[in-house]
């Protein structure tokens, strides 16, 4: 079925923390188990939840009183992110015996290239199929999986007979498959692109397709190009193995150390700057930002901010830094050394699909794809923000 085409699959561990609870323990199982933190009624969100869960509208990022309301007989847990973190090892691990490119986007999810495996293993919807079998006996868990010739394609299949599902799109079958969907399914069409394209009488993926290039062009822009190459299951993806990192970051240390507020502003625009360019070319995003400050003569302070919005962009990272300095008692102290680093990352692609949406500022994403290219090209530096040119921030 694949031997002259790309064979992607992209697994989908089901309610994967949920399970590994109920796994663990007997009592939870067929109950609606709710993992985010012991005591609803605190402050907190639902990280993920059972199957038996879903029903009465609870899902990840909803507040924990809510998820009560809805289901007063739910089970909350707070998680333990180490066991969660050693089933993923485990996981991945069986993955990996079957092909070395393997591309985790979470703990919970992988895209699989089995291009090429037929000699060692047999056909790849074969494969795909004996390496659940496998999740399920060497570790317990379920998983979903989808196998096609079309990246995001595969990881649209591997969610639609959730849980414990397997969906294959053969070579030649992608618009057959994709068309009739929800324009919804589409990665990064979240809720306001969705409202305009309702508006536009656009309900599935063939509608979408049928608009054409012009059109989506002259009212999305470049986001438009890309619904549209979406649209007609195209992507040029690979399946793109990365070293994991737990967090991006940078920091310096003044040559003399620094009140004025101006170099300091500017110090923290430029760590923003490199922090983010280094994001973007491992392909990540994170939630978490993290300011440290260092006053004379050795006092450290550091300062953290989780948000619902991923960072990978200079001008947003710079923002959310500013804001915690700010937090930070200085007393007329002077400052030794400043450093802003980015963590709680995910493959970028991997990223609530809002995140990428269009309504997210297609000028910078634009300008720092520009900046990345020159920078290859020149050399890093080549092509600096205003503010940061001509003055020495040490």
């Amino acid at each position: 079925m694949f031997d002259h085409s790309p064979a992607l699959a992209h697994l989908d561990m089901d309610a994967f923390y949920a399970a590994v609870e109920q796994r663990d323990f007997p009592e939870l199982r067929g109950k609606p188990v709710v993992v985010g933190g012991p005591d609803p009624k605190a402050r907190g969100v639902v990280s993920t939840c059972s199957y038996e869960a879903r029903p009465f509208g609870i899902h990840s990022a909803m507040p924990l009183r809510q998820a009560l309301q809805l289901c007063p007989d739910a089970v909350f847990v707070a998680g333990r992110m180490k066991v969660y973190q050693r089933e993923s090892r485990r996981i991945m691990a069986i993955l990996r015996e079957y092909s070395p490119r393997v591309q985790p986007l979470s703990l919970d999810e992988a895209f699989l290239d089995l291009t090429g495996t037929q000699r060692l293993f047999g056909p790849p919807d074969e494969t795909l199929q004996q390496i659940r079998e496998r999740v399920r006996e060497e570790t317990g868990l379920t998983c979903s999986a989808g196998l096609a010739p079309v990246k995001f394609v595969a990881k649209i299949a591997s969610d639609l007979e959730k849980p414990d599902g397997l969906v294959i799109v053969p070579p030649g079958g992608v618009l057959e498959f994709l068309h009739p969907l929800p324009v919804g399914r589409l990665w990064g069409v979240g809720p306001k692109t969705l409202d305009r394209l309702t508006e536009l009488g656009v309900a599935t993926i063939g509608d979408l397709a049928a608009l054409g290039l012009e059109e989506l062009e002259r009212r999305f822009g470049l986001w438009g190009r890309r619904l549209h190459q979406l649209s007609l299951g195209r992507d040029g993806r690979s399946v793109t193995p990365h070293r994991e990192e737990k967090s991006v970051g940078h920091e310096t240390t003044f040559a003399t150390d620094q009140e004025s507020e101006e170099v300091i502003t500017r110090a923290l625009l430029e760590l923003s700057e490199k922090v983010a360019a280094r994001l973007r070319r491992h392909a990540v995003a994170g939630r978490t930002l993290t300011l440290k400050l260092r006053l004379a003569p050795f006092s450290t302070f550091t300062r953290s901010v989780s948000g619902d919005e991923y960072l990978d962009q200079g001008p947003l990272i710079y923002e959310t830094a500013r804001a915690l300095i700010d937090r930070v008692d200085r007393r007329a102290r002077k400052v030794r050394l400043i450093g802003v680093s980015v963590s709680g990352l995910v493959a970028r692609e991997a990223a609530p699909p809002g995140l990428f949406d269009s309504e997210r500022p297609e000028r910078e994403q634009r300008l720092g794809k520009a900046v990345d290219a020159l920078g290859e090209r020149f050399g890093a530096g080549a092509v600096r923000r205003g503010r940061l040119i001509g003055r020495d921030s040490s």
